[in-house]
């Protein structure tokens, strides 16, 4: 039943002592202000990672070689390993149960690239067809490398979305039209698209054309391969380490690179990247919970001394009122209500605000491995209801004391 004398009542105290109770709401504002924040930021850190690991599919796992740092069985430490086409097929006919796509991958140096009578100066790298599902490219013109182009050593070339703005302006489309590398005409049959803009200055062409014409062997820079999808994050991630594990002991018994030598052959899988730092934003979520609750457990430990202050500040009211007839629930009732109701709009003040800033600041904040900082509505929520059953937590002790109040002692106090 709605008490308007009881609202009253609350309403003439905190006109009474505006400013405790500002301080007072303030403080718990600020707490659910300050959790919401940095849940939202954590939030943030989330969908920044999401973001990184989306440019290239996240089973994706990438070898390459480097320079020894061990000596073994006879051979000296600072020997460059160099892999080749035999590993890239090997590798392909041992893990062919474990491998969704594969493509080796060369870069092609030292070369001239024109356009008439523009130099340009891009990456150009040779790869297979399937390079373009494992680093999650999309065509938006024209087409990607295919295996005809392969096999027919074909002088082709998909660029890049950038390279097509900088270089292509004059033209509708830069389809047919043809660039020269290092004199040699390839005719541009694509445009693909990437998250990373500046993986989009890229030149592709066929990893048999780059071998053949550029470098004249069959030398290869990466070996690159994504691993079949499965059930859970956790079977993916146990997954990749298997498959990691042993194209690196291959990769060490074929190069003759002792088994303890990180230097010699690297190999790098995005699923156990994309795990280690999924449980750094679990661990800073976790800290951001603690930081959040304690500033909210400060809050309401200060709406429990302010109604104290007010049960002691209206002791002989109280005493007048049980003298009257009250009862002690009614006392109790009294003080709860005044803890909630500051408790409850301080909350859910501090939870539009910091709603609202996440709302309007959040799709704007552009920093590295933070995209869109948010945070679940209903959390917020749940949070807040939370914080109020606390406020009444914390107005219980004041309101019990106030209840055992003797009408003699209270008459007495000034």
């Amino acid at each position: 039943m709605f008490d308007i004398e009881r609202w009253q009542e609350i309403f003439d105290t905190i006109r009474k002592n505006k400013l405790r109770t500002f301080l007072t709401g303030l403080s718990v504002a600020s707490g659910i202000f300050i959790l919401v924040i940095l849940l939202g930021f954590g939030q943030g850190m989330r969908n920044g990672i999401e973001h990184e690991f989306k440019q290239d599919a996240t089973t994706s796992v990438w070898a390459w070689p480097e320079t020894t740092s061990k000596a073994y069985k006879g051979l000296n430490p600072g020997r460059r390993i160099q892999f080749k086409n035999e590993d890239y097929e090997t590798a392909g006919r041992m893990f062919k149960e474990d491998i969704e796509y594969e493509s080796p991958r060369v870069f092609v140096n030292n070369v001239t690239i024109n356009y008439g009578n523009e130099a340009l100066v891009y990456g150009i790298q040779g790869i297979s067809s399937e390079f373009q599902f494992i680093e999650g490219v999309s065509t938006i013109e024209g087409r990607f490398v295919n295996y005809k182009d392969e096999i027919s050593l074909g002088k082709v070339a998909v660029i890049g979305k950038k390279i097509k703005q900088d270089v292509f302006k004059e033209v509708e489309t830069p389809i047919g039209e043809a660039i020269e590398i290092s004199g040699i005409r390839f005719t541009i049959i694509g445009v693909f698209n990437e998250q990373n803009e500046r993986e989009e200055e890229r030149i592709y062409i066929p990893i048999t054309t780059a071998q053949r014409v550029f470098n004249g062997n069959d030398k290869l820079n990466t070996l690159t391969y994504t691993l079949p999808p499965v059930e859970n994050f956790d079977q993916a991630v146990a997954q990749a380490v298997t498959f990691k594990e042993n194209l690196r002991k291959y990769l060490k018994e074929e190069h003759v690179v002792a088994p303890e030598d990180d230097s010699g052959v690297r190999v790098w899988s995005a699923m156990e990247e994309a795990k280690r730092y999924y449980g750094i934003t679990n661990n800073m979520k976790i800290f951001f919970w603690f930081v959040g609750v304690c500033t909210i457990i400060a809050g309401v430990v200060g709406v429990s001394n302010i109604m104290l202050i007010v049960v002691k500040e209206r002791t002989r009211e109280i005493g007048i009122r049980k003298a009257l007839g009250a009862k002690p629930w009614s006392i109790v009732g009294m003080i709860l209500h005044e803890s909630v109701f500051v408790t409850a709009i301080s909350g859910f003040s501090g939870l539009i605000f910091s709603m609202l800033l996440l709302e309007i600041v959040g799709p704007h904040v552009q920093i590295d491995y933070v995209v869109n900082p948010s945070v679940n509505f209903n959390v917020a929520f749940t949070t807040v209801m939370v914080l109020v059953v606390a406020g009444a937590i914390a107005g219980l002790v004041p309101a019990l004391r106030a209840a055992r109040v003797q009408v003699i002692e209270s008459l007495r106090d000034e």
